[in-house]
């Protein structure tokens, strides 16, 4: 049976500059390394972004597929390929920069992307849990950085970082609640300590491609590297 491919999604809006991109690539060569039948889908919403919600994209969401026009699939094509990816994916590798303290603008409209009623959620009728998740569970790598350390939980900008809780809650919606963290500190001082940073992030990386991807750790095992 053909390995399902480990799917790559870049948010960055560098390209040759981006630790985000140097550390999926790290990963991606390393799962090659292990897996070489495996196929790689690079999804880069860094310098592709996907198209903004607009009034016809929500019509077309939400007319039931055998009701839609040619131009409300039209509409939808690029979600469903990109939804497609994430149900067809054996696991998933994110590198996201943290830009003002959230998400880059291109990878909060993937997410309005692939976020679909019917699709990758439904509504379950019970006021207690509305929704159901419709992605299979699979391992996700979350690659994060940000420019100064300091972020994570006890530490003195936690309350600044809207990144990392706001991928972790759009994740869990989805059924991607298998999720590792690592994260790299000190991007925009460089230096030693961001060296090192990105050190530990590799040999995490390391470490999880060794340990098997379907045994990694629990959601959001966050890492500060």
């Amino acid at each position: 049976m053909k390995k399902k491919p480990l799917l790559v999604i870049n948010a960055s809006g560098r390209v040759t500059r981006s630790v985000t991109r140097r550390l999926t690539k790290h990963f991606s060569e390393g799962w090659l390394a292990r897996h070489p039948d495996a196929t790689i889908v690079d999804r880069d919403v860094g310098t592709h972004p996907p198209s903004a919600i607009t009034e016809s994209f929500i019509a077309a969401a939400f007319t039931p597929a055998a009701a839609r026009t040619p131009e409300m699939h039209l509409e939808l094509a690029q979600s469903e390929a990109m939804i497609h990816e994430l149900f067809d994916a054996e696991a998933i590798v994110m590198g996201v920069p943290m830009y003002n303290f959230g998400m880059p603008a291109q990878l909060k409209a993937y997410f309005d992307q692939i976020i679909r009623v019917g699709r990758t959620f439904n509504f379950t009728g019970d006021a207690e849990h509305p929704y159901q998740p419709l992605i299979p569970a699979k391992p996700l790598v979350l690659v994060t950085s940000n420019g100064t350390g300091g972020y994570a939980p006890g530490e003195p900008y936690e309350h600044l970082n809207f990144l990392e809780p706001h991928l972790e809650a759009l994740l869990h919606f989805v059924g991607l609640s298998n999720i590792t963290l690592v994260r790299v500190n000190f991007e925009e001082h460089k230096g030693e300590d961001f060296e090192r940073s990105v050190a530990e992030a590799q040999e995490q990386l390391d470490g999880i491609l060794g340990g098997g991807a379907v045994s990694m750790a629990e959601p959001l095992n966050a890492v500060a590297a």
